[in-house]
């Protein structure tokens, strides 16, 4: 036991190290993470750390599982209703274009098979809610129509992102009729059950909401599994059935976080950093400059022109565009499934993480510092909150 402990201390302590860094340089907490976890790979080896340590993987699976739950959880049904039409367009271009794109790109100009470049495709199409949210919340945008519709839109490409890992790479066997034969009786189910539970049993010190929250997720995660699939896919589809009921609880939300951001999402940042080979990474830097240009510039082609059938003014527009092209938490999770599942080898997967992180920080920079629309700005709300937050208080 006493390697175990020694082991833990030395991951909780990169998370602490992780933390700070993020908090110092004002960046997404998730990004940070990634970063320590592959410094420490390069620098410590995976072996010293432990990396396919059962309990480990166990921790960053969970960790997975709970902030995609959260991610869907935190939806806002009502605006979504109010604006579903531009959200849905906007978010399903943001889904297609860099996923035929980055897909084609893998194919034809990096060389790499199908299966590989179908992965790369699903990465790169994601949108960071996080990074978004953390952005819209900073400026005061969360309080307007326009924050809530971008968000709204950036839950419709990270929803198209899951169920596309989950239908391309799953297997159709009679698992897979089993497993959405589940998914769909829960989802009639949960939406009833859950609230009804949690006003029976809420708010005691045993905590009953979280552990009924547990069971349902690692239950589902197993059957995905079983299945072949990916256990974020059935995370999400329950989080987005929640969003009006755990959703709203503020209170227990917060308990969730504490328990998903403090102790299990750094072990699966840290751990999917740790995974990145630096020297393939600097050996062929093609593939990551490649995966990121393809991204942006297709996200770019796709939401911009849709931004302004709706009628959008032309900076909104672009900062519209440029918020849509930010991706971290899924692109993430799918390539370190890809690299899990033998889909990718390692040299591809360090080129599609990092060029995940990089579309976290990039398109965020230029359009904060270029095409902000002040002008959306809450009226009444001249002082905003100074201190965002980070990638993974938010969840996705």
């Amino acid at each position: 036991m006493t390697d175990i402990y020694a082991l833990a201390a030395l991951w909780i302590g990169l998370g602490l190290a992780a933390a700070l860094l993020a908090i110092g340089l004002r960046i997404a907490n998730a990004l940070s993470e990634i970063v320590v976890g592959t410094l420490a790979g390069a620098f410590l080896g995976t072996a010293l750390l432990g990396v396919d340590e059962a309990w480990i993987r166990f921790l960053a699976g969970a960790g997975a599982i709970m902030l995609t739950f959260l991610a869907g959880a935190e939806l806002d049904p009502d605006s979504f209703r109010r604006q579903w039409r531009q959200a849905t367009a906007i978010g399903l271009i943001s889904f297609f274009a860099p996923f035929i794109g980055c897909a084609a790109g893998a194919y034809w100009l990096l060389g790499w098979d199908t299966r590989a470049s179908l992965l790369a495709g699903i990465a790169m199409s994601t949108t960071s809610v996080a990074v978004v949210y953390a952005v819209m919340l900073e400026f005061g945008f969360n309080r307007t129509d326009y924050g809530k519709l971008v968000l709204a839109a950036c839950f419709i490409t990270d929803l198209g992102t899951v169920i596309g890992l989950g239908l391309i790479f799953a297997p159709f066997t009679l698992k897979t009729v089993a497993f959405v034969g589940g998914l769909g009786a829960l989802a009639l189910a949960m939406p009833w059950l859950t609230p009804r539970f949690l006003r029976r049993f809420g708010g005691r010190p045993a905590e009953l909401e979280t552990k009924f929250l547990l069971v349902v997720l690692l239950g589902m995660g197993a059957l995905a599994g079983w299945a072949g699939s990916e256990a974020v896919l059935p995370a999400y589809v329950i989080g987005l059935l929640l969003a009006g009921t755990v959703g709203k609880d503020h209170a227990l939300v917060r308990r969730l976080r504490t328990l998903t951001l403090g102790l299990l999402t750094p072990f699966y940042f840290l751990r999917a950093g740790s995974l990145v080979s630096v020297p393939a990474l600097v050996a062929a830097p093609a593939a990551f400059l490649a995966m990121l240009l393809i991204k942006i510039a297709s996200k770019c082609a796709g939401v911009y022109p849709v931004t302004q059938a709706f009628g959008s003014p032309r900076k909104v527009g672009i900062y519209t565009t440029l918020m849509m092209s930010t991706g971290l938490t899924f692109g993430t999770i799918s390539s370190l499934f890809g690299l899990s599942q033998g889909i990718v080898d390692q040299g591809q997967y360090s080129a599609l993480v990092a060029a995940v992180v990089a579309s976290a920080v990039i398109p965020t920079l230029v359009a904060n510092a270029w095409f902000l629309p002040r002008h959306l700005l809450p009226k009444a709300e001249a002082a905003v909150d100074a201190t965002p937050l980070t990638e993974d208080r938010r969840g996705g």
